[in-house]
Order: C-alpha cells, then structure tokens, then sequence
C-alpha cells in the first residue's frame, strides 16, 4: 500500500505545489506491496502470469503465501537483517516473492540478470558478499562452483518458520543493485525502503496516473534491472494496478503483441529499442491506455508513430540506478516536446548546474538535489566514488543537458557508458574479460551508433605476437563469460591503440573513430 495518496489527474503545477514525500518513521516495502493488500484484499489480483502454456493470475493472497515460503526457507540458511540476498530470476512470481520475503527480514535483495555468465555473476557475488540466491534450476547450474547456497521452488515448504516483520526505515538498506561504470567493476548502488516510494510520482505521471480503473501494466525489461524492477513491478504491485509476468528471452513483436492481448494490458513501457522493433515491423497494438519510455530521447517521428500505432502519447522519463525516475513527460497534463526528457518529478528538485554547482543557463551536468526519495544511499563499500558522484548537494548524473523552461532536453553522456538495446553497458568490465583472453595483449572497448539498438559495443584489440585469434573466438570469450547482450558485436584488430603516456587507452579517440565509421 502507498505511504501517501495517489496523485490524480490535475495540473502538473498543481502536482507540484502540493506534493509532499511525508515518509513515516517506519517503513517497509515489503508491506507496501504485498502485506498491506494481502490484509485488506487478499483476493485482489498482483499478478498475471503469462507462459507459452498458460495464464494465472495471482492474488495478494498468493504471493503473501509464497513470499513466506521464501522467508522460512532464508531463515533455515540464517539470514538476518543486513544480510544480502541475491535474486537470479525472470519475470516471475517467485521473483516477486523474493525480494518480498528478503524485505520482510530487513535483509537486502540483490537483483541479478538471468543472462549473466559466470565471472559478471562471480563479479557481483564476490562483491555483495552473498551467502544465498533464489532461483530456478537454470540458475542453479549458472552458480555452480561460486560459493553461494540456492533456494528454488522445490526448496519451499510451509511457512510455519516465518517471523514478524523486521522494523525498519526509509534509510535502512533494503536493494543493491549494480551498476555499469566505465573504469573498474561494476558498483553496487545500494538503496533503502524509501527507493519505491521515490519512484511513485514518476511511474504515475510516465503512465497519464497509473491506478485507473481497469490499469494493467507489463514491461519487456527485465525485473533484475532498476527500470523492471522499480519503474513496473514493485510500484504495480504498491498501487494494487495487477502486473504482467512474462519472460521474453529476447524480444519478438509477435509474443509481444501476444501478451498484451492475452493479459489485457493496458500500460506498457517500452525501452526505445522495443519501439525501434514495433515501428520497423509496423506493429499495432490496439486497448493500450498508457506507454512510456526511457533511456533516450525519442524524437517527434517516434512519438508521431506512437500516437498511430498505440492510441496514446508515448510519456517519456528520465533516471538513472543512483536515483532513478526524476524526470518524465505526462501528457495529461502537458503537451510533450519533442527532443526533450519532460519535466522534473514532484518531490525530485533537478536542475542543469554549471562547475560552480549552481543552476546555469545553457549546457551543464544534469544534476539532483539530495532530497530525492529515490536516490541511493551510497554506492555499496565505495565511499570515494559516493563522494565524487556529488558536487556540492547536487548528484551528478554523468550526463549533459539544458534547461528549457520547464523541460529538461539531454545532450550527451559525459561518461563512457554504452547504451545498447537499452542496456547501459560498462566498457571497463568488457576490456577486463579481453585481456584475460590469452592472445590479447591490450584492448579498448567503445560505443559505436547503431539505429537499431542505438549503440553496438565495438572493441579493438591488438593481439600478442604470432596470434591469430578471430573475430568469432573472442565474441564466443565475452558471450561464455559475462553477459550476452553485451558481448562486442563488432571487434577490429589494430598493430597499436592509441595511448596516454601513461600507458590509459585514450576512449575518446577510439569513440571518434566508430562514430565515423557508424555514419552512412
């Protein structure tokens, strides 16, 4: 159940003027989505699960149910407050259950995406320290050999084991996820039970007030991300609007088409590389009240084809894991521009500030006030890179914009990150996994301009002496070790990278040479 009341259609200035986060001195989300309900109405539906062979919808009641199943089975393997807990699974009921159970206990869930391999899993294990995962049978051969106890279904018994749920804060840490960067390992952006909450106002406006009658709401992402995971499932299942399970391995207009006819959804949101997908195919999708995206600006004929094919305005938003959903489109309120991310979220103060770190006229870094409910509490054992994520009370997004009035138009990344299919994808960690690769004697790992997945990660790599390894060999390296949509879709082998005197691969003039390669 929300902490506060829902926001409703009105005036975006309205929204603004009488909004108020008023986060009580105890909170856990683990009530928020399933307890509060399951009291209330047990019977009311949270979830519809869509299979190949089957629909199910599943009550508050259920998921109350399972997600004690899971509780009793984390207290058997003694899990206790703080302790982390990962979640290696898809779009699922037990995925929910999971996090819920994890929540309940004060311990921290820890999301992990179904397609990593062995040494990203390892990467991030290793880092959270986890103890235990809950996943499937898939995942259990996946974590072979990494040091951590599993729980799956078969796992689960009764739940006489369970306890009172732990109290808790808004501060207190209740999710790490992790994070791509583009020196070092991935960071773990760990947040506290205030994090739902923050991304309330956000989800809401994206989605025209999402929690009308008759709401339905589904995404393609994946629910080990912050965009699955915090943007539908966990606000869906706070604002009692059902949500859709539906693991999609990889996305297909035609099983996307078929979900949302079969579980009759109303609300979607697409990532801009699903949208690609839909327009190229000149797909339709016909009873969508709600469609929102992010992750990059749209453009006046994507959101021109949007209206045609869905009925409806695509809502774009803006955010990022560190504190995510702080800017966003409602255009039942306002008219969207084209180009532009929207407008800043009620309750999220953001502004373009300058090197002084005060608000500035023209370009400068996109920048959130703390205060936000949905920022981070730190990065996870980083404190260094916590601290230089801020200048002054502003947190840096990593990205470049301007401040039109009320709107908020993106420019660029300042940082190295690659944006692929909707994924934001850590050169750093893909350069790591080359050079562990015995014929590789250095690397540089760049985003190269693709319209269709917006960038393709492109490496160049010079090989040792008297190697002859291929193209297709160091693909097959990258795809068995980290993550398959993050593998180099094209790598060109070089006699030398351009260098710093101190011997750093200078990025920027490897990014130079795949943007003139990307032009047509």
């Amino acid at each position: 159940m929300t902490t506060r009341p829902m926001l409703k259609p009105a005036s975006y200035e309205a929204l603004c003027k009488r909004f108020d986060w008023d986060l009580p001195p105890i909170l856990n989300m683990a009530q928020q989505v399933c307890d509060g309900w399951a009291v209330t109405e047990p019977d009311r539906v949270a979830l519809i699960e869509v299979t190949p062979e089957h629909t199910r919808r599943v009550t508050y009641g259920d998921l109350w149910y399972r997600s004690r199943q899971v509780e009793t089975a984390l207290i058997e393997r003694g899990v206790m407050k703080g302790d982390r807990v990962g979640v290696l699974l898809s779009q699922s009921p037990l995925c929910a259950a999971a996090h819920i159970a994890a929540w309940r206990l004060g311990a921290i869930s820890v999301p992990l995406f179904k397609l990593f391999r062995t040494d990203a899993l390892k990467t991030r294990i290793d880092d959270a320290d986890l103890g235990v995962v809950v996943t499937d049978l898939e995942g259990v051969v996946q974590l072979a050999g990494l040091g951590v106890a599993t729980i799956t279904r078969s796992d689960l018994g009764a739940s006489g084991g369970t306890r009172a749920m732990v109290e808790t804060g808004p501060d207190d840490a209740a999710c790490l996820i992790y994070t791509s960067g583009t020196t070092g390992k991935p960071k773990g952006a760990l947040h506290g039970h205030r994090v739902l909450t923050g991304h309330l106002p956000g989800v809401e406006m994206s989605h025209d007030f999402l929690g009308q009658e008759g709401d339905v709401i589904w995404t393609p992402a994946d629910w080990a991300w912050i965009g699955g995971l915090f943007d539908v499932l966990m606000p869906g299942l706070a604002l009692g609007v059902p949500v859709v399970a539906a693991r999609m391995q990889k996305f297909s207009v035609e099983e996307c088409q078929r979900i949302c006819a079969t579980a009759g959804v109303r609300n979607v949101f697409f990532p801009p590389t699903a949208l690609r997908m839909l327009k190229a195919a000149d797909a339709r999708i016909d009873g969508l009240r709600s469609v929102a995206s992010g992750g990059e600006p749209l453009g006046a004929e994507m959101l021109a084809w949007g209206r045609d094919a869905f009925g409806t305005t695509i809502n774009e938003f803006y955010g990022q894991t560190e504190c995510n959903m702080i800017v966003s489109s409602c255009a039942a309120s306002f008219d969207p521009v084209p180009g532009a991310m929207g407008r800043a979220v009620p309750g999220h103060p953001v502004a373009v500030i300058g090197p002084d770190g005060l608000p500035c006229e023209g370009e400068g870094d996109i920048a959130v006030r703390r205060g936000s409910a949905s920022m981070m509490l730190e990065y996870w054992r980083k404190p260094d890179a916590t601290k230089a994520k801020f200048r002054g009370d502003w947190m840096l997004t990593g990205d470049r914009g301007v401040k039109e009035g009320d709107t908020i138009r993106f420019v660029g990344r300042e940082d190295d990150v690659i944006t692929s299919s909707g994924y934001r994808i850590g050169p750093a960690e893909i350069e790591d996994c080359l050079l562990t690769h015995p014929d590789v004697a250095t690397c540089g790992v760049v985003g190269k301009p693709d319209a269709l997945r917006t960038e393709i990660v492109k490496a160049y790599v010079v090989r040792k002496a008297g190697s002859d390894v291929s193209e297709a060999d160091l693909q097959a390296w990258v795809k068995d070790r980290l993550a398959s949509y993050s593998y180099p879709r094209e790598i060109e082998f070089l006699d030398e990278l351009p260098m710093t005197v101190t011997g750093k691969v200078i990025r920027k003039d490897l990014k130079a040479r795949a943007i003139k390669e990307g032009r047509p």
